[in-house]
C-alpha cells in the first residue's frame, strides 16, 4: 500500500512540533512554522513581491498575504514601495528579522539533523530528489 501522503503529513506534523518547541525555548512569540518558508526566502533574496513569495513557496497569494500581514504585525517584515514603479510593493526584512536569522538557522539545522538522522547522505539526497519529483 502506498502511503506517501500519510507519511509526509506525519513528518510535517513532527517537524512543526519541533519548530514550535524551539521557538518557545528561544523566547520567540507569535511566529508559527508556516512563517518559515517566507523568512527563508527573504533571507536568501532580501526583498520580494507577494507574487514572487507565493510562487517560490508554493502557496496562494491570499495565503501569503495573511502570513505576511502577521509577520508585519510581529515586526519581522515591512512593505516598501518600489522606487521605480509605484504599483510594485516589496516585502523586506526588518532589523528584528535580521537579528532572528541566527536562531532561525540554528532551528533549521537542528530540524534537518532530526529528520535525516537515520539516513545516509545518499539516501537523504535520493529522498530530496523524489520529493521534488512529487511536488
Amino acid at each position: 500500500m502506498k502511503q506517501a501522503l500519510s507519511l509526509i503529513s506525519k513528518i510535517h506534523e513532527k517537524g512543526n512540533r519541533f519548530i514550535t518547541e524551539q521557538l518557545t525555548i528561544n523566547g520567540i512569540e507569535g511566529l508559527v512554522p508556516s512563517h518559515g518558508d517566507i523568512l527563508a526566502y527573504l533571507y536568501s533574496c532580501e526583498k520580494a513581491t507577494m507574487k514572487d513569495i507565493a510562487e517560490k513557496i508554493h502557496r496562494t497569494k491570499p495565503t501569503v498575504t495573511v502570513l505576511v500581514d502577521k509577520l508585519e504585525k510581529l515586526d519581522f517584515v515591512k512593505r516598501e514601495k518600489s522606487s521605480t514603479d509605484s504599483r510594485v510593493t516589496f516585502i523586506v526584512l526588518t532589523k528584528k528579522a535580521m537579528e532572528f536569522e541566527e536562531v532561525f538557522e540554528k532551528i533549521s539545522k537542528e530540524l534537518n539533523l532530526l529528520l535525516y538522522k537515520n539516513l545516509t547522505d545518499k539516501e537523504a539526497e535520493t529522498l530530496d530528489e523524489l520529493l521534488r519529483k512529487m511536488l
